[in-house]
């Protein structure tokens, strides 16, 4: 098990380069497998989840070639049908939830395949029924393989365009449905489809390979089926989770920072978010800057009640940054309600803010309310363990604005969703170092020595 030692109260200085889109790179890299043609793939974060996606396209027969620090060449004109059909292949899957976006691809190159119940965070019910809805509308046969303990797709003949109005606008779903779609025989129409970024940049990649999909953008996509797809070069877009992580660093430790390359186009409502906490973000060209604020103040709805963030469905705000906006919250002057409607699990690790000293009231499995100490109280150092990736960066923020030295522990879990983080952190002036070894003492300014 991996740890992070993280010595808070230090400020960040400089400029910082966003990692390429975690959620997109495992969408493109599931979408090389529909064509034999080599495709080129820019941007690729180094971080677990896409690693061992890439991993299992390779034990799969694709051919993988890194030909730069971010750059990949993928051909799979071989896929070995006898590891697919494997318990190992299903071992695989089942440790990573993104490979759920491998069906589509599969079933229409291979006719068949089977997959186990997906990992990833463990943030509440996470079901794939709008996967297997979607995909069953264009044909396939969709059972449960009891001795294999796996969820099982047949199409006997080519797969059927259709008409569909999703249950959820899932963008994994929305994804897995588009891919099976592209070379579908006849039109496929997909009302209340997940219209993210990604999802934008999934659907114009195919088109460069051939595909025919209109309504980029919008929750209504037509999709003519082709006969087949051809290679192509694709490059991700910059994370943006990773984007409003590092406005969370700055803000939490009075820091002025400056974000490259952020794709402000592709940003949403995510600055103005920040903005409705007091955060000043100033536009540079595509870069962002974010001055030094000692105080921020929430604002308040106009009839002056407490502002409550939410997330939503694209172009609203996405639920992987509510943990970040939550620990800036702690600091700012005001109050803020956090509703995080989606995941129930997702707001549990306040209970270690807490324990820092932060003021948040745990209303439910869904709400917080956060009063904010305006920096009169400083955050203590503590010991955390991280519960998944969005929820450890917030512990990992919380602990760089904290007096003393903080421990986080099962760090793997932010490994997944963030390139080699605190080195590219300590570049910029905060202290982190990552341990792997037993625990050890460490006495936190102004508290008694704890056993980590």
């Amino acid at each position: 098990m991996s740890s992070f030692l993280v010595e808070g109260n230090h400020h960040l200085a400089g400029e910082i380069v966003p990692q390429g889109a975690k959620n997109e790179a495992l969408e493109v890299i599931c979408a090389t497998l529909l064509t034999s043609d080599e495709v080129i793939v820019d941007n690729v974060p180094d971080i677990l989840d896409v690693n061992n996606l890439i991993r299992l396209l390779r034990d799969m027969g694709v051919t993988v070639k890194r030909v730069g620090s971010c750059l990949y060449r993928f051909k799979a004109d071989r896929i070995d049908t006898a590891f697919v059909e494997s318990p190992t292949f299903l071992e695989q899957c089942a440790r990573l939830r993104g490979s759920v976006m491998m069906i589509g691809p599969l079933l229409n190159r291979l006719g068949k395949v089977c997959y186990a119940n997906a990992g990833g965070d463990k943030i509440g019910r996470r079901r794939l029924d709008t996967h297997f809805r979607g995909i069953s509308h264009l044909g396939a046969a969709f059972s449960y393989d009891v001795e294999k303990h796996a969820y099982k797709f047949e199409a006997k003949a080519r797969l059927q365009g259709a008409s569909m109005l999703l249950d959820e606008a899932s963008v994994t779903g929305t994804a897995n449905i588009i891919m099976a779609a592209v070379l579908a025989r006849g039109t496929t129409v997909i009302y209340n489809a997940a219209c993210e970024p990604y999802i934008q940049q999934l659907c114009r990649m195919l088109n460069d390979m051939g595909a025919r999909i209109s309504g980029i953008a919008s929750n209504l996509l037509t999709i003519e089926g082709v006969e087949s797809l051809h290679g192509t070069s694709h490059t991700i877009l910059p994370d943006m989770i990773e984007v409003g992580s590092f406005i969370g660093m700055a803000a939490m430790t009075c820091s002025e920072l400056t974000v490259k390359n952020v794709s402000w186009e592709n940003l949403g409502i995510i600055p103005d978010s920040f903005r409705r906490l007091g955060l000043i973000l100033e536009r540079r060209g595509d870069d962002m800057h974010i001055p030094r604020q000692d105080h921020y103040e929430i604002e308040c709805f106009l009839d002056g009640s407490i502002l409550t963030l939410s997330d939503a469905v694209w172009p609203g705000l996405t639920p992987d940054l509510l943990s970040v906006l939550l620990v800036v919250s702690t600091q700012a002057k005001g109050s803020v309600l956090i509703h995080q409607k989606m995941f129930e699990s997702r707001l549990f690790f306040v209970d270690k803010l807490i324990d820092m000293g932060a003021q948040i009231i745990l209303c439910d499995p869904h709400r917080a309310v956060v009063n904010g100490h305006d920096r009169r109280i400083r955050l203590k150092a503590n010991h955390m363990v991280s519960p998944d990736i969005r929820a450890g960066v917030a512990m990992l923020i919380a602990a760089m604005s904290a007096e003393g030295i903080s421990r986080i522990d099962h760090i793997e879990q932010i490994d997944r969703g963030y390139t080699k983080i605190e080195e590219r952190l300590r570049t910029i002036g905060a202290h982190i170092t990552r341990i792997d070894s037993p625990p050890v003492e460490i006495a936190p300014v102004g508290s008694e020595r704890i056993n980590l």
